[in-house]
């Protein structure tokens, strides 16, 4: 009997011992590539001795210090590699242990910087529907992921929600990507003209959408107007790049494919590659001068966060990154991601959409291709065709809820950014054995 509290109660989950390169391996020896990463993750896959070797040279020179009374060379030399090349504006770094904690303690820090400039009145933040920025309560509060808010509504101060972008069914049939992305992109200007925008602090928003959508990036043009529509109102733009930023779409930071500058990006997940527990937020530098001007310090802090040993891993992790020239094998790899799946996939009659960008692809599942019509939420297709995955070998995300948070289900892959083609091909193969198990083998008609 384990005493672990897992996620699962009713389940007996695999132990894994060991990692080589892409895949995992269990106590009874079964072996599973990781096309996951763990929800975005492990993107260096598993087991990389650059990484284990830093993190050892840290752990002998000494393993914490408290960011109350120090700084570290870790800390620093990392700040410094995720400035060179942020994008403009935006030159200071908060760190923390994780996502959801990131998004939290940069809501708090963008309530600071009103206050700092005397605008106690801005107390809402605007967010989309369908989005997901974390599981406490402050990141619940400006998610909209239906069915992880549900059980803590009373708990959580909410956001005011606005459509995502996402094409594949907000999009009109004789709509032009363009315009339909400037069209969601205005209701942002109405939310701001119903709430009154000097009662606003910002407008949160996953760069490319996650674990809610799986894997669907913004239409050209979407995010430009937003920006513009926050610059004319003064409210900060916050993107979460938790999990699509740190290479993941190709890039370092996904907001570069968007020609956008926020005034603060949350980045964790492919940040330490797993390695270690990290997470920081690229903060702009009038934000930073406003708050240092008003009060001595951030009324914020974690005990763990700047961890020196977590900071020298992930430092270790960016320059491996580098090093190997990953984020050219992101986008090769990825192209050749999309292609197979949509080869394979694509005229399944229970497969709706196949989107992504770099390595995170979602593949969106329906119960008519014509009309769109997503699955009665009982027969939780996305999760029993990441069930099915286990079975031939393959880690597949589940997502649910993802039409309008009850219906509609969809997976999402996300491998390791040094993954081959060998891999790929392996993955693909066990995607489409998944969703044949799950839905039978059958093509469109």
């Amino acid at each position: 009997m384990s005493h672990t509290l897992g996620r699962f109660t009713g389940l007996t989950l695999p132990t894994i011992v060991r990692g080589e390169g892409s895949y995992l391996i269990a106590a009874d020896g079964t072996r599973y590539l990781d096309a996951c990463g763990g929800a975005a993750v492990s993107c260096l896959g598993h087991h990389e001795p650059r990484v284990n070797r830093a993190i050892m040279e840290q752990l002998a020179k000494f393993e914490f210090a408290s960011t109350v009374f120090f700084t570290s060379e870790a800390a620093e030399r990392l700040a410094d590699d995720l400035v060179q090349d942020a994008p403009a504006g935006l030159t200071k770094v908060f760190f923390g242990s994780g996502g959801s904690e990131q998004i939290d303690g940069t809501l708090k820090l963008a309530r600071q910087y009103w206050l700092a400039r005397d605008e106690p009145e801005r107390t809402r933040f605007i967010s989309r529907r369908q989005s997901f920025h974390g599981n406490t309560l402050g990141a619940l509060g400006v998610s909209g992921h239906v069915q992880r808010r549900a059980p803590y509504l009373p708990l959580i101060i909410d956001a005011e929600k606005i459509a995502p972008c996402y094409a594949y069914r907000g999009r009109a049939a004789a709509e032009t990507e363009e315009a339909y992305g400037l069209r969601v992109a205005d209701e942002l200007e109405d939310a701001l003209q119903r709430l009154g925008p000097k009662t606003v602090i910002g407008f949160i928003a996953e760069t490319v959408v996650g674990a809610t959508l799986g894997g669907v990036a913004a239409v050209p043009g979407y995010f430009r107007r937003i920006r513009e529509i926050c610059d004319r109102h003064g409210i900060l733009l916050i993107l979460d790049e938790v999990m699509s930023g740190m290479g993941r779409t190709g890039v370092r930071y996904a907001c570069e494919r968007e020609q956008v500058a926020p005034d603060m990006l949350v980045m964790g997940k492919g940040l330490g590659a797993g390695f270690q527990p990290i997470s920081a937020t690229l903060v702009a530098e009038h934000i930073h001068q406003a708050i240092a001007a008003a009060h001595p310090m951030v009324v914020h802090g974690h005990t763990y966060q700047a961890h020196p040993v977590a900071c020298a891993a992930s430092l270790a992790v960016q320059q491996v990154i580098r090093e190997d020239d990953l984020l050219a094998n992101v986008r090769r790899q990825g192209a050749l991601l999309g292609q197979r799946l949509a080869s394979a996939l694509g005229q399944h009659p229970n497969v709706g959409d196949i989107r992504g960008r770099g390595l995170l692809w979602g593949i969106e599942f329906v119960e008519d291709r014509a009309s769109q019509r997503p699955f009665p939420a009982a027969r939780a297709v996305g999760w029993n065709v990441s069930r099915a995955g286990l079975n031939h070998g393959v880690l597949l995300y589940p997502g649910s809820g993802t039409v309008d948070g009850s219906l509609g289900d969809h997976i999402f892959l996300a491998p390791p950014y040094n993954v081959t083609e060998a891999d790929i091909e392996i993955m693909v193969a066990g995607v489409v054995a998944s969703v044949h198990a799950t839905l039978g083998r059958r093509t469109q008609q």
